[in-house]
């Protein structure tokens, strides 16, 4: 919504509501993404999950659930269906029997290899405006987290 004294919440219309704007936005990403995802045989979540895994292998279930933002019941299920595609292998920790440990497979590492710069949406910015974006947007996220935090 507009930070306004003068706008009253009977005067918003839907193009003044910033949440709208990042979803729409989200939305718009989704279809961008979809050839790439498709020629995979990917969906965005299963992708994010992988390209966490590319970053840091041998992740916990809960470390990886963080990076994503995603609760373990949303997470599991995903990490499953990964598993059966032959990209992961969930296995509990030697030393913390409570841990699922998450690795990648070959077939895992061997995906990330197949990728290339034309199959990433283009989003138009300049590299100064992707990464001004990029920050202000990580900056909002932080700012609601914390803010949903305070009122629990």
């Amino acid at each position: 919504m507009k930070n306004t004294d003068k706008t009253s919440a009977l005067d918003l219309k839907l193009t003044d509501f910033l949440c709208f704007a990042v979803y729409s936005t989200n939305l718009a990403f989704g279809k961008a993404y979809k050839p790439m995802l498709e020629r995979l045989g990917l969906t965005y979540t299963q992708y994010i999950t992988l390209v966490a895994l590319w970053e840091e292998d041998n992740q916990t279930v809960g470390s990886l659930g963080e990076k994503l933002f995603l609760e373990s019941n949303t997470l599991t299920p995903i990490l499953k269906k990964l598993e059966a595609m032959g990209y992961l292998m969930r296995q509990r920790d030697p030393e913390d029997e409570r841990q699922v440990r998450i690795s990648l497979t070959k077939e895992g590492r061997k995906l990330r290899e197949g990728l290339t710069e034309d199959g990433f949406p283009q989003t138009g910015l300049d590299p100064d405006d992707f990464v001004q974006m990029q920050k202000a947007i990580v900056k909002l996220r932080g700012n609601l987290i914390r803010s949903t935090k305070d009122r629990e």
